[in-house]
C-alpha cells in the first residue's frame, strides 16, 4: 500500500484524521497541541556552548 493511500493518524489521540481538521481527528485535538507548543512542551532542547568555543576564536582574528 502506498503512503498517501494508508490513512493518517491524529498525532494527538491516533484516531483517524478527518478531512476538515488534517491533520488531527477534531478540533479539540488542534487546539490540545496548540497549547503543548504555546507552553513549551515541544521545545527543542539546546546546549549552552562553553566562552573559548570555535565561533568565538573567529571573531578575534
Amino acid at each position: 500500500m502506498a503512503e498517501k493511500d494508508r490513512p493518517r493518524r491524529c498525532p494527538i489521540c491516533g484516531r483517524a484524521a478527518s478531512v476538515a481538521s488534517k491533520p488531527f481527528c477534531s478540533p479539540r485535538c488542534a487546539q490540545v497541541d496548540l497549547g503543548r507548543w504555546l507552553t513549551g512542551a515541544y521545545a527543542i532542547p539546546a546546549t549552552e556552548e562553553e566562552p573559548g568555543s570555535a565561533e568565538d576564536d573567529e571573531d578575534g582574528r
